[in-house]
């Protein structure tokens, strides 16, 4: 298989997240739009420092080598960031935070690998 353009890979974290922020703001707020960059905003920051963490752009579709310092510096900082602009900070929205962006950003990339491992074997 050729290597998983990192750009590719960074466009797909950046709409998870966006998507995990405007779930939220539509089942929280009825709507997505006014307030969608103020919930974002911490997540994505995160992930950027989980992708400089974790030199993604070398593997960025690896599940482990990528996938999970990114999921875990997206939540950690993206909650820090959170909470040191005012956001607060609710053990409840801690936890689904970690529960959805887990499944979105190590689980897309999980998907992948499986992909990859079934069309290697069946060419062989």
């Amino acid at each position: 298989m050729r290597r998983f353009p990192g750009i590719l890979a960074a466009a797909i974290d950046l709409v998870l997240i966006i998507v995990f922020a405007a779930i939220g703001m539509a089942n929280h707020h009825g709507s997505i739009l006014p307030g969608l960059v103020i919930v974002a905003w911490p997540f994505v920051a995160g992930a950027a420092i989980g992708w400089l963490a974790s030199r993604a752009w070398r593997a960025p579709a690896k599940p482990v080598r990528s996938g999970l310092v990114i999921w875990i510096l997206a939540v950690v900082a993206g909650m820090a960031l959170r909470v040191a602009t005012g956001g607060g900070f609710a053990w409840s929205f801690f936890l689904v935070t970690a529960f959805v962006l887990g499944a979105f950003l190590v689980g897309w990339r999980a998907i992948v690998a499986l992909v990859v491992r079934i069309r290697a074997k069946q060419r062989s």
